[in-house]
């Protein structure tokens, strides 16, 4: 059992649901103002636009690059059932098409590889990632936007 299965991540609402469909096709989408006057992108998604108020959005796919905007190794785990994995990293990734949108997650070698299989001393702020899925679990849950260093 991977280790998002145990812990029923993530809780997916109306508004976000799109996000995690698109995910499963392997798909990084991020929500954006359909309005032809405005066409901000934005995270996380809403049923409103921030900027100009319009209730038309549509879904517009990103390259899947990014930098590290943040990244902690938690010691302890911040949740128990990570505590095998620890230590780990969590990062806060900026997308190279939107610098104001950042997507949380976890540098890792592979999609499927354990969230400690990255090194923490080769993190550093600014590092280019790209974008990989963890394929759902057993208990059908969303897939995970995880991120792989690029160099």
């Amino acid at each position: 059992m991977a280790v998002h299965d145990s812990l029923l991540l993530p809780v997916v609402d109306e508004d976000g649901a799109p996000f995690w469909q698109y995910a499963a096709r392997g798909e990084l989408r991020v929500q954006a103002c359909a309005s032809a006057a405005c066409g901000e992108l934005r995270f996380p998604p809403r049923p409103c636009c921030p900027h100009c108020g319009s209730f038309d959005s549509e879904w517009r796919v990103m390259s899947g690059h990014g930098r590290l905007w943040s990244y902690v190794i938690p010691h302890p785990p911040l949740l128990p059932a990570y505590a095998e994995q620890a230590p780990y990293n969590a990062v806060v990734v900026e997308l190279v098409e939107a610098p104001h949108i950042r997507l949380a997650g976890n540098v890792v070698a592979s999609a499927e590889a354990p969230l400690n299989s990255v090194d923490p001393a080769r993190l550093r702020i600014g590092a280019p990632v790209r974008a990989v899925f963890c394929p759902a679990g057993p208990s059908g849950g969303a897939p995970l936007v995880r991120w792989l260093l690029e160099r």
